[in-house]
């Protein structure tokens, strides 16, 4: 269950309103300056770069959760109260200051240069990324298990990472369904949000029973 929980997370980060409209943009460096260049060599190249960053991250929180293995309790209420915090944060009831973006210039020139740019992105969090990013990191946190930690991190960078691909497939019929998400964005942002919120009150009361 956590392995989909983490996952849905990834998707919902990718159809998030801070990241979602930068897409055609995105696919527009992976394709190159070449007319008729296919984006997908570079798009993999662009996703397994912030896979590696995040799993990286997943297992530090593994290991960090096994060191406080004696504490788990804690822990389990310590990250969910984390975690529901973020989930009001993202209905806007108040603002996390620090998970705002870094905007740097991207120029993407071959597969090496895509890969470089993926890692960049994965510490250039934007605040609904970095939201359900947070989360999925208190969930790997909480499993004291690096080998957990890495296999929860697999499944986010899988959620935000197919849809990439896939859109580089289907490059020309982006624009319409990033039109439809967004005309939708604010019932995604209530989900997400209450979605964030039950995840937290579940590690909580695990902790506690």
């Amino acid at each position: 269950m956590e392995y989909l929980i983490t996952f849905l997370e990834g998707l919902i980060s990718f159809i998030s309103p801070c990241m979602l409209p930068l897409l055609p943009l995105y696919l527009s460096y992976f394709s190159g300056e070449k007319e008729g260049s296919s984006a997908l060599p570079r798009t993999l190249s662009f996703v397994l770069g912030f896979t590696l960053v995040f799993v990286s991250m997943g297992v530090f929180a593994g290991s960090l959760g096994a060191f406080l293995a004696d504490y788990k309790k804690i822990v389990g209420i310590v990250c969910g109260s984390l975690v529901i915090i973020l989930g009001l944060s993202y209905l806007e009831i108040f603002k996390l200051p620090f998970f705002k973006g870094i905007e740097k210039s991207v120029k993407v020139t071959s597969v090496f240069s895509a890969f470089l740019f993926g890692m960049i992105y994965s510490v250039s969090l934007t605040p609904c990324v970095g939201a359900f990013l947070g989360s999925a990191l208190m969930l790997a946190s909480d499993s004291a298990s690096w080998q957990k930690g890495l296999l929860l991190l697999l499944c986010y960078s899988a959620g935000l990472g197919l849809p990439f691909i896939f859109s580089a497939l289907i490059l020309e019929k982006v624009r319409s369904s990033i039109a439809f998400i967004k005309s939708h964005y604010k019932l995604i942002n209530l989900l997400s949000g209450i979605l964030l919120i039950l995840l937290g009150i579940i590690m909580i009361l695990r902790s506690i029973l």
